[in-house]
Formats: structure tokens, sequence, C-alpha cells
């Protein structure tokens, strides 16, 4: 265990200071809680105002009931690109994610604000969490496989947060979408790091059969 924690430290450091600040989020008065959440906001306004402070403090923020989904996308995207690329590759692409990411899905509600397909209160509407950054590992995370299973999974990726987007129309699955693609640039990264194939890493652990099986019957 500990030298799993160890191979993916920025990971579990994020998850640490997550749980903590959403147990601390859950012990604060609702009308806090509202007030707390728009200032930490990467909406128009706050990166008008703060651009660094939200895009830092909108990382480190997510709801109690949500901690545990996290949880489990941080050890199937996360961990894997941390442990795979490294901590400094990883964070790279993390923090471009989710940078890249903020200010295209925010371009989008200035450009609807401005053409008057949304309302001006759009400035000040709630952005916040950790899943711009999840997406950006799960785009690089492609390049772990060899092809076919590569293309295989981008299809499925796109096809699926594309279809939100249509779907949907919100500003926060372009930025899922954005950042997903923004994962998949950072191809450059993964150079000289190793592929996994699944199909030879399922014959490695399928049940010997034929020769190894009868080498270890007894003769009656």
């Amino acid at each position: 265990m500990r030298g799993w924690v160890c191979a993916a430290p920025g990971t579990y450091v994020w998850l640490l200071v997550l749980t903590v600040s959403a147990l601390q989020f859950q012990q604060v008065p609702p009308r806090i809680r509202h007030v707390i959440l728009h200032v930490d906001s990467t909406n128009l306004f706050q990166l008008a105002h703060h651009p660094l402070h939200v895009l830092v403090l909108s990382a480190v923020w997510t709801q109690a009931s949500t901690l545990l989904t996290y949880v489990v996308l941080f050890h199937l995207f996360h961990v894997p690109v941390e442990r795979w690329l490294g901590s400094a590759r990883w964070l790279a692409v993390v923090v471009t994610a989710h940078v890249g990411a903020t200010f295209i899905s925010e371009g989008t509600v200035w450009l609807a604000i401005r053409y008057g397909v949304d309302p001006a209160r759009m400035q000040y509407t709630l952005d916040i969490g950790v899943s711009y950054g999840l997406a950006g590992a799960a785009g690089v995370l492609a390049y772990r496989l060899v092809p076919p299973w590569r293309e295989a999974y981008v299809i499925v990726a796109l096809c699926y947060l594309g279809t939100r987007v249509v779907v949907l129309h919100t500003f926060t699955d372009i930025g899922h979408l954005s950042a997903y693609l923004i994962g998949l640039c950072c191809h450059p990264l993964t150079r000289g790091r190793p592929r996994w194939d699944p199909r030879a890493a399922l014959k490695e652990v399928r049940p010997r059969t034929g020769k190894g099986a009868e080498a270890g019957k007894r003769p009656r």
C-alpha cells in the first residue's frame, strides 16, 4: 500500500485536500457555503478580478456527496497517469487541462452573453470542481494503450462527451470535452513511456491450461 501511494503522491495529496475541504464545508452554514462557492468559482467575474486565486481554489473543492465518486475516478485515471508519466508530467497535464478548459468553457459563456443568447447574470454562474483536470488525465491516458485499444477508448470517450455537449448544451460539458482534447494534445509528454496491451495482460492472468495443467497431474 505504501509503495502504491508513493508512486502517485500528487494524486493522494490532492485527494487528502479534497477530503478535508469537503468535510469542513459540511460544517459551514448553507448561506456561507453559497458565498464561498461563488467567491471561489471560476466564473467570468472572478476570472476577470482574481484569476489565479479562483483557478487554484476551484480545484480543491468538492461536495461530500460526490467525494466517494471522485475517490473512485481518481484511482481510475489520475493514479495510473501519475504512475505512468511521473508526478511532474502528470501535473503538467492536469494544470493545462484545468486552466485551458476553464477559459474555453467560460469563453463560450462570454460569447453567449455578448450575442444575447444568455443573460448577463451568467457571468456570476457557479463553475467549480476538479472534473476538468480529471478529463485531461483521461485524455492523455489513451496513449497508455496500444492500438486498436487506444482508438476504441478515444472513440467511446469522444462519443460520450460530444453527445453531452449536443444534448445538454452546458458550458461545463464543453469544458469536459475541451479538457479531454487537451489531454489528447499532451502526447509529447508520453514519449518514451511504456504502453499497455490489455490482450497480453489478459493472457498472463488467464488460468493455465494444456501443458501446464497436464504437468500438475499426479500419476495414479
